[in-house]
This record gives structure tokens, C-alpha cells and sequence, in this order.
């Protein structure tokens, strides 16, 4: 798993590993959160050659890789018209060339050993559009397609893939808080109750996004590939 020192994935380290799956997370910067049972491998999951050091690490450690979780990324704004260079070559690095680096790392070592399950994060933004987090919206429909992508290429070597779209409370939407400001952070939670018709509210990883995670994680999910999963409240509702 990588990204697991914050937010979701922190969430699924608790919620994987107490459903009993054996858990090698990353982290970059944050220190990670003390778990029992879970080994951490420190990586900048931008580093193609850093990537496969430690996906070959954990397979190691875990003799194979049946799941790669990759929950690294980030949110940031950007306002169409006023977006720079290195805004956009941040999160083309930090959502796109690292969800590709882990994702090709894992397969040369599932392919080998008859399989797996490649879990990506795309974003409701990417099907909505954002007029405030742009080209964050445009990287997680990039992780989208190439999720779609690689469910193709890699189906005959049993290795699948889906993206999972989640709207929880994570450092993220804390981040587009303070950067709205509080009279519009009031405005979005308004929003947020009436378009959220599951509580009305952003859910919890653990409670809301946990079972999701585990589903996906386990043989129950076999015969689900290159989907993009709405975890949400109905916030976005994909099928319509």
C-alpha cells in the first residue's frame, strides 16, 4: 500500500489490517502512525527506480503481492486562467507518473506469480469537472483511464484493476476549507447537504470507505475489473 502515513490511506491500514491482511505501507515525509503488524517502507512513490526498490522490498517481505493499494496522491486548487506550470507538473508527478510507476511495479511481480488486484483513487471532480482544483480534476480522470487501461492489457495475466471514487473526510478537504475560506466552507457544507443523500455529510474512511476496501481487497471482487467505484452517498451517481 502506499500513502499510508495520512488520511485514506492511514484508514486502510487500520481497516485492511484488522481484517487480518498482511500490510506493507509506504510512506514519504509524515511519520506513519504506529500499527500492529504493519511494516513501513519509507519511498517518493515520483521516483520510478525508488518504486521498484520497494515494491520488490515488500514483495519480499510478504513472499508475493496479491494487492497493490495505491492511496498516494494529492488535491490541490487551481482555478482555470490562472494555473502555472508548476502547479500542473506537481500533480502530474505526484497523481499521474506515480499511480503509473506503482501500478507497473506491482504488475512485473503479480504477473509472475498468477495474478492480482490493482486498487487506483480516481475522484467525483474527475466526472463533475471542478472549477476550483482543475487540474486535480484532470489528473484523476487520467488515473481513471489508464485504470481502464491496464484492466485491458493485464486481464490475460489475471492481474485486475478498478479506481474507486470516494467522498470522505480526509486532509484533502480540509485543505479546500482553508483555502475557500469560512463563509464559503459554510457554503460547501450546505451543498454537501443537499447533494449527499446518504446523511448529507462527507463519510468516515474507516466506517464508510473500510468495508469498501476490504471487499475490494478479497476474492469476493474477482470478477470486477476497470471500474470506476463510487463511494460517496450518492454524491455522484456513475450509473446515470
Amino acid at each position: 500500500m502506499t500513502g499510508g502515513a495520512t488520511g485514506i490511506g492511514a484508514a486502510a491500514v487500520k481497516v485492511l489490517s484488522a481484517a487480518g491482511a498482511t500490510v506493507v505501507a509506504t510512506y514519504h515525509s509524515t511519520p506513519p502512525p504506529e500499527v500492529d503488524g504493519v511494516s513501513w517502507l519509507q519511498c517518493d512513490v515520483r521516483d520510478a527506480a525508488a518504486v521498484d526498490v520497494m515494491v520488490a522490498a515488500a514483495a519480499e517481505q510478504m513472499d508475493g503481492l496479491d494487492v497493490l493499494l495505491h492511496a498516494a496522491g494529492m488535491w490541490q486548487p487551481g482555478i482555470p486562467g490562472q494555473i502555472t506550470g508548476d502547479q500542473i507538473d506537481f500533480l502530474m508527478d505526484t497523481n499521474i507518473k506515480a499511480t503509473i510507476f506503482t501500478n507497473q511495479a506491482a504488475y512485473a511481480v503479480m504477473r509472475k506469480s498468477g495474478g492480482g488486484r490493482i486498487i487506483n483513487f480516481g475522484s467525483g471532480e474527475a466526472v463533475m469537472g471542478s472549477p476550483i482544483a482543475a487540474v486535480y480534476a484532470a489528473t484523476k480522470g487520467a488515473v481513471s483511464a489508464w485504470t481502464r487501461s491496464i484492466a485491458k492489457a493485464w486481464a490475460a495475466e489475471k492481474v485486475s484493476a478498478i479506481a474507486l471514487a470516494p467522498a470522505v473526510q480526509t486532509p484533502g478537504a480540509d485543505r479546500l476549507r482553508d483555502f475557500l475560506g469560512p463563509a464559503a466552507a459554510e457554503f460547501i457544507d450546505e451543498e454537501i447537504k443537499k447533494t449527499i443523500p446518504l446523511g448529507g455529510v462527507l463519510g468516515d474512511p474507516v466506517e464508510d470507505l473500510g468495508p469498501t476496501l476490504v471487499f475490494f481487497c478479497s476474492d469476493a471482487s474477482h470478477f470486477m475489473t476497470g471500474q470506476l467505484v463510487a463511494v460517496d452517498g450518492g454524491l455522484v451517481m456513475l450509473g446515470a
